[in-house]
């Protein structure tokens, strides 16, 4: 019986999940895109700075990440700089985002490109586009579950069940209560990461060690294995070019879920003053990278990497220690997967489906609601149970397809040139490239696929905007009010319905 307390603590954590979102909902219109979506726009500082921590916070900081630095070495870092970046691109966009959905209601990144270029086709496809990545986010997370569920239970929970019993916990608090349930559980999770990480890798280095600086850690690991301390790595497969792109791939994608919650912000201010702060969040992941570089010297032919950390816990901590590194664990790809899902169903209900069909306003709400359930169980579940690469390999992927929105996003605030059919094919074409480069041909001269996609996005919505009309000048005097004398003159027309429409 003794055996199973860790699994005990997970389960008990999940319990409390459900309870805190569930709850949270309560006594309000969920049918109510506003409300379900982007929580009435009430959040602050503290619940921000939470809410998107530990979003980026995943299952790879306790599963990846010490895979990553088991079986490559430094390369792992590559996480710890880019998310340290993202809080930057939260600095700086949040606040303006924010302001464009306050003035003009906008709820999803999608809803503001459709306003921008006055086109619900470019609209839709972005959304489609970006949630490529988004969804491969969601199954790294369920991935995650599934193993901690599987290991923490000696085995007795296979993968496949796990998946079903993360996603349907999480399905139980989202449908009921949205982006304020996210919020609720993830300052939940978010706080018991930080406690875990830390407790763990102080722990670990300690039992490794007889103390808790990480110095012998390093030195032992470059007088043994020099390799894993330089790139390309342990494997000498990340090359300094590949590690490079991936890092400014994973800058240039401005998430469809962070773009969702910074829109629950109450204010400007709330968003940078959470933003400035990120980067305390993100330490999370250096102790937990250590984690993996103790595994390389306790576990040398471990089977899978991703299970080192918590491998590890099982075998030489406390019973009560090895269960919250589970409950952490848990805590990380569920924090991450509840925006997934979120966005995604409020992307597709109002970006796609409500402009196909027409849906009112109140139909969407519900639909939206609605969309949670096929899009866990008909593409997330499947998905993740054949388990088809590494975490982070994954990960890397899925940034490919969101970065192909930054073209679209640089034209809705800083150039009012920029036109419908310009962002359409730049999109359509980065899209293509994406594909191709990152599973027919795997990323050309050891750059990321997703920077090759960009390269062709921003040279053709150039090219095309150049050579097409821009929007109207009532939609430029939206978005770019001290710049439409520049562009036009009283002969173009300012009725959207006498241009012709990329719809």
């Amino acid at each position: 019986m003794q055996m199973y307390i860790p699994l005990l603590i997970t389960v008990s954590y999940m319990v409390i999940a459900v309870i805190l979102g569930y709850t949270s909902g309560r006594g309000r219109n969920m049918n109510n895109v506003e409300e379900w979506g982007v929580g009435s726009r009430s959040f602050g500082p503290i619940i921000m700075y939470l809410l998107i921590g530990a979003g980026g916070v995943s299952a790879y900081t306790f599963m990846g990440s010490p895979g990553w630095a088991y079986s490559k070495g430094i390369p792992a870092l590559y996480v710890v700089v880019y998310l340290t970046y993202m809080g930057v691109i939260a600095w700086y966009f949040g606040p303006k985002v924010w302001e464009l959905g306050k003035k003009f209601n906008h709820v999803t990144q999608s809803a503001a490109i459709t306003d921008r270029y006055e086109s619900k086709s470019l609209g839709a496809l972005a959304s489609f586009v970006t949630s490529i990545g988004i969804l491969a986010y969601a199954v790294i997370q369920t991935t995650g579950s599934a193993y901690i569920l599987n290991v923490m239970s000696y085995g007795k929970i296979p993968t496949w069940v796990g998946v079903f019993i993360s996603l349907g916990v999480i399905s139980i608090y989202l449908y009921r209560s949205g982006l304020r349930a996210i919020s609720i559980t993830n300052a939940f999770q978010g706080a018991l990461m930080l406690f875990v990480s830390f407790f763990v890798g102080l722990w670990a280095t300690n039992h490794f060690t007889g103390g808790y600086s990480f110095r012998p850690i390093f030195e032992r690991v470059k007088e043994d294995i020099p390799q894993f301390l330089t790139l390309p790595g342990g494997l000498s497969d990340m090359s300094v070019t590949f590690w490079t792109t991936s890092i400014l791939v994973s800058v240039f994608s401005i998430w469809q879920t962070h773009w969702i919650q910074w829109m629950g912000a109450k204010s400007r201010s709330s968003i940078r003053r959470a933003a400035t702060l990120l980067p305390t969040f993100y330490v999370v992941l250096i102790p937990m990278i250590v984690v993996g570089f103790i595994g390389i010297f306790v576990y040398p032919d471990i089977g899978n990497p991703d299970q080192v950390a918590i491998k590890y816990a099982l075998e030489n901590m406390p019973i009560i220690v090895a269960g919250l590194l589970g409950a952490g664990t848990l805590a990380a790809s569920m924090s991450s997967s509840e925006p997934c899902v979120h966005a995604t169903a409020l992307s597709y209900s109002k970006d796609i489906l409500q402009p196909a069909f027409k849906w009112s306003d109140e139909k969407a709400g519900i639909w939206t609601r609605r969309l949670i359930f096929p899009i866990m169980f008909l593409i997330i579940a499947p998905i993740s149970i054949m388990q088809p690469a590494s975490l982070v390999y994954i990960l890397l992927i899925g940034y490919g397809f969101i970065a192909q929105a930054f073209p679209s996003i640089v034209g809705m605030f800083f150039w009012p040139r920029a036109t419908k059919h310009g962002a359409f094919w730049g999109i359509f074409a980065g899209f293509v490239i994406t594909v191709l480069f990152s599973f027919v041909i795997a990323h050309p001269l050891g750059v990321h696929a997703g920077i090759w996609g960009l390269l062709a996005n921003f040279t053709i919505f150039i090219v095309v905007s150049l050579m097409t009309q821009p929007v109207t000048r009532n939609t430029v005097e939206k978005f770019f009010p001290d710049m439409v004398d520049e562009l036009y003159d009283n002969n173009i027309p300012t009725d959207p319905s006498i241009q012709t429409k990329l719809n």
